[in-house]
Order: C-alpha cells, then structure tokens, then sequence
C-alpha cells in the first residue's frame, strides 16, 4: 500500500434532478439554461402555503426503472440513489470480484433521508393502525438506506458510511470517499447525495422558517436584488471515484480529477451563515491549498448559491476573502437557478456538473438573474453558457448547522 496521498479520478457519473433523469440530460439541460421549477407539486398539495412553487423529478416511475417489488421496499430518495448509482457504474466499467470487493467502499450523503416514508407510515399507522404498517419502513426511513442499499446491490464490503450535514452532505459524502480513496482506505468507492425532501411538513417547516421563495416565475434567482428564498428539489447524484493507478491498470476513461477537499464547521448559528463568510472563506481555502494549488489557478465557482438573502451576499464575501482580487477574474455561478436547492444531494449533483464542466469546458450560467445585488458584485455568467479554458474548478456546499464543504476538482492530465 502507497503510505503518501495517492491521485484520485472520477470515473462514472450518475444523476437524477429536476432537469433530467441521466448525468448527461441534466448536464445539457442546464447548459441550455433550462428550469426545473414547477408552481405545484404533482406529490403534495402546497397551495395553502406560502409557497411559489418547487423543482421535482418529473414524471418519476421508480417502479419500471428498478422493478416494482424492489421499488416498493425503497423510499423515493433511495430510488433516486440506485438509478443514479447503476448509470455511473456502468459508465465505469468497474467490475466487482472477490479480489476487488473489501477495496471497494460507498460514502453517502442526505439530510434527512426517507423522509417520505416516515411521513406516510406515521400517516398510516394513525388511520389504518400498526398492522398495516410496512415491515421494510425502518430500512425506508434510515439515512444510511441508501449506501447500505447500493453496498448490497455490488457487494461491496469495504466501508458504508453516510454523512449527514444538511445541505453540504452530498459533498462531504463525496469529500469522505475521495480522502480514504486518497489514504489508501479503499481503492475505489461510490460517493453521492440524495434527497426526496418534498411533503407538506417539510415544505411547511422551510415556509414557517422563512427560506423559501413565494415567487411563482422567475425563481430560484441567486444574487438578484430581488431573491426571495431557495426553492426545494429533489434528486442524486453519484460517482464512481478510485485511485489513478487503479483506473489505469484497469483501462478505465478517466473523466475529472478530484484534488482538494474543505471541510469547516461556522459554530456560529443552527441556520444563518456566519455573517462574516469566515467558515466558508477558510474551507475554500483549504481545498485550494490541498490541492496544491493557488487562487490564482481557479478558472471557475460552482456557488452554493441557494437565492436567500443571506447566502448569496455572504457566499461572495467569502470568495472575495478567499480569492482577494483574483475573485474577479473567476467565473462564479449557481445551478439551483435551474435545478432548485435538492438538499443533502445539492453538492452531489453539482459534483457532477463540475465535472462535466471540465470535460466539455463549458461552464453553466445562472438563470434569472436581472439585477445584481449591490453586495453580488462578481461575474455570476448571467449571458447563457460559457465556453471558457477550465483546469481548476470548485464546488461549494453550506449546510444548516454551519457545515461548509468545498470540493475541488481538476481537468485529467497525465
């Protein structure tokens, strides 16, 4: 075993989001500048709430994509995983052995897990009594259902873990994997988020809380004068990520490089950011530094970017901090514009895109935005897709509790 940090590659690629149901659809539907967002939800009713709208998977049949009996024992958020999950193994190539298998781990992130079924269970047991409860809620409720589920489905027996930080876990999922990919843990493992936050109580609680947007057009628009709140989505995001010398020896198509990983905690408030972006300033920092690399080389910003008030304002003061002048000289943008904010699967997704960034060497525009917010003074790619030289980009994810995690991840070079 190599006892010093080893490279670590992103091999496959798996996604479900409000704009598509594969890494590539929703790839080239946020490229084209393509909104997920819907006024209604076609899985709650939310017109008594003071609520514009929501971005959900559309048209979602868990049922004809894994099978109606397997579907039945998953919570729609775990559904989301297992879809994403086979589409990133397959494009892989990765082949599991009893050689291989104790090498190989799955590092997951969600924020509340199944959510949906917890709901629906206490739902039936009050109408219908215990009887009628299912005997697979308890699997369909727990967090750790879905690494536990895809550790099961390849027989993967090195370790199965779940992070659960909000709306940074995807990227502390993905970020765990790659450091014990990096140590020398396992050689390659399966990294993601997923959620299916979208029920009344949730929608009700985010509402009373005062975080989402009442806008029924033009909405979620991060770094506008005029944001009003984030909007709920739902969704994953999966890769398949192993040490360069594993995905060589194998023949492996290499897709991106992940090269530094930060993680901070604010300590500061269970919901605001840190009004002075230091939590989120310094895990910028560190994932640069990590990746042995200076601000001076970060060609783009994939921002957290969620559309509140607070988020927008002090994400940029943390570039700003982070980078010093060299911020204005970096592509930011936000793809909630387009997909809404999907929660502990957010960063997972956006991990995806990121990468997909450095292979096209597009970088993806934030959409309704009209007017900068006098304190969003950056270059947020308000005029569509860009085509632009990407060698070193970062994606950030800020969580209620003050997680902040940010990623960052490098075209491939021998």
């Amino acid at each position: 075993m190599n006892n010093g940090p080893r490279r670590v590659v992103i091999t496959g690629l798996g996604a479900v989001t409000p704009v598509g149901v594969t890494a590539d659809e929703s790839w080239e539907s946020v490229v084209a500048g393509k909104s997920g967002f819907a006024n209604n939800s076609y899985q709650v009713d939310i017109s008594d709430m003071p609520i514009g709208g929501v971005c959900e998977v559309k048209e979602w049949d868990g049922a004809a994509l894994i099978g109606r009996k397997e579907a039945r024992r998953m919570d729609r958020c775990q559904q989301f995983s297992f879809v994403a999950a086979a589409e990133a193994v397959a494009q892989s190539g990765l082949v599991v052995t009893d050689d291989n298998r104790h090498r190989i781990g799955v590092y997951f992130g969600t924020g509340v897990g199944g959510v949906q079924t917890l709901i629906g269970t206490e739902h039936m047991l009050q109408s219908s009594g215990h009887r009628r409860v299912s005997p697979f809620a308890i699997t369909m409720i727990m967090p750790n259902g879905s690494a536990g589920l895809l550790a099961i489905e390849y027989g993967l027996r090195g370790p199965a873990m779940t992070t659960t930080t909000a709306c940074a876990a995807g990227s502390d999922g993905i970020g765990n994997g790659f450091l014990a990919v990096r140590m020398g843990l396992v050689d390659a493992a399966i990294v993601g988020g997923t959620e299916a936050p979208v029920t009344r109580v949730t929608m009700a609680s985010f509402a009373k809380a005062g975080a989402l947007s009442k806008r029924t057009e033009g909405t979620p628009s991060p770094f506008d004068k005029d944001r009003d709140g984030f909007v709920a989505a739902e969704g994953a995001g999966v890769l398949v990520i192993e040490t360069l010398e594993h995905a060589q020896a194998r023949g492996a198509n290499i897709l991106a490089e992940i090269v530094g990983f930060g993680q901070t905690c604010d300590a500061y408030h269970i919901t605001a950011p840190d009004e002075n972006g230091s939590g989120a300033t310094l895990a910028i920092q560190n994932a640069i530094a990590m990746a042995g690399k200076t601000v001076a080389d970060v060609d783009y910003m994939n921002a957290h970017g969620t559309g509140t008030r607070l988020n927008d304002s002090i994400e940029t003061k943390a570039i700003k901090q982070a980078l010093g002048e060299h911020a204005y000289n970096v592509a930011v943008s936000s793809t909630k514009s387009m997909t809404g904010h999907g929660m502990g699967a957010t960063g997972a997704i956006e991990t995806v895109f990121c990468t997909k960034a450095l292979q096209d060497q597009i970088i993806p525009p934030t959409v309704s935005m009209v007017e900068a917010d006098p304190d969003c003074d950056l270059d947020y790619v308000t005029e569509g897709a860009r085509k632009a030289e990407l060698n070193l980009v970062t994606n950030h994810a800020f969580g209620f509790g003050g997680h902040n995690a940010v990623l960052a991840l490098a075209k491939f070079t021998e």
